[in-house]
């Protein structure tokens, strides 16, 4: 049986986070700074971007460095409580 300590991920390796959220002007940049406070190396050209299909949501998917599984809960963390997030996969 699989210990906590346990990962199906080799570190270090490139992640997709994807972030969805209502539209909102800084929406992305916003985003972006909350991923670089988690992996200093990321930019905004590691970023995609898909508006949903009526306009109302932005969809990004984030390539981060993973590092740890303790960064990747961290920024997951940090996302999900942001109040401009609806959904972090």
């Amino acid at each position: 049986m699989p210990t906590p300590t346990d990962s199906l991920i080799e570190y270090p390796c490139d992640f997709p986070i994807k972030i969805m959220g209502p539209t909102q002007d800084d929406f992305a940049q916003t985003i972006v700074n909350v991923v670089i406070q988690h992996d200093p190396e990321f930019h905004a050209g590691k970023m995609e971007m898909r508006p949903s299909s009526k306009g109302n949501y932005l969809s990004l998917t984030a390539t981060v460095r993973a590092t740890s599984r303790e960064q990747l809960d961290n920024l997951y963390r940090a996302l999900s409580s942001h109040p401009m997030v609806k959904v972090v996969l």
